[in-house]
């Protein structure tokens, strides 16, 4: 099974996916499902992105670690007058395996893909132009105000400002942002004020995409069909 090569089917196929998975309560589907996507990842031949699902697993080990303790059910380690419960370690490894699961597989839908490619797949399924256009402008300039950021900072630590939880601390952070917000709505009234001049009335010029070929809609459909199968054997 391959993901659709098309990524508007890939897209709607991947987030299909998702709702089927996110329902899931028991630990062999939620653990089928993230076998299933780490053979997808095999399959399209991409690098695991480790560091991405470390970062997310070490967010949620403050719920891991205490869901077990929560939920009622058969004794299975006693901490003073903690209980865990065998239910609540399970449900805990049923999160871990779906949350894994989803961040794995959207990270393999929109692999190695531009974000032109994806404003141009979003407004080929009809969304709304004005959200086009934010995604598309976030995703462009995103790293120049990161860069700008950077560079405010590095003045700040060149005239000695060290960070600390005082009232001169929250009042410097107050005028960065400030600063930030300012230089980026002077940043965008420049780049509205070029893209005018350029002839830009209201909407990005786009190709028509081409009509998916069967094979996308088969994959699509599959990938559909086995996240539905997994969803029927939760249920059963």
């Amino acid at each position: 099974m391959m993901l659709p090569g098309d990524l508007r089917l890939r897209m709607l196929a991947g987030f299909g996916a998702l709702v089927l998975i996110a329902p899931l309560s028991r630990q062999g589907p939620a653990a089928a499902a993230l076998a299933a996507v780490l053979a997808l990842f095999a399959v399209q031949r991409q690098p695991l992105p480790w560091r991405r699902l470390w970062h997310l697993e070490a967010f949620l080990v403050l719920l891991l670690v205490t869901l077990p303790f929560t939920l009622p059910g058969t004794p299975l380690l006693r901490i003073g007058p903690l209980v865990a419960s065998h239910e609540g370690l399970e449900r805990a490894g049923v999160v871990a395996a779906k949350v894994a699961a989803s961040v794995l597989l959207v990270t393999l839908v929109f692999a190695a893909t531009e974000p032109e490619r994806v404003g141009a797949a979003l407004r080929a399924l009809r969304l709304p132009e004005p959200l086009v256009r934010i995604f598309l402008g976030v995703v462009r300039y995103l790293a120049l105000i990161r860069a700008e950021m950077q560079r405010l900072q590095d003045a700040m630590r060149m005239r000695s400002f060290r960070p600390g939880s005082n009232r001169h601390t929250w009042r410097s952070y107050g005028h960065l942002l400030g600063m930030m917000l300012l230089r980026a709505m002077q940043r965008a009234d420049r780049v509205e004020e070029a893209m005018r001049m350029r002839g830009y009335a209201g909407r990005f010029l786009a190709e028509t995409p081409a009509r998916p070929a069967g094979r996308d809609w088969l994959a699509g459909l599959l990938l559909l069909a086995g996240a539905a199968a997994l969803l029927a054997w939760d249920m059963a």
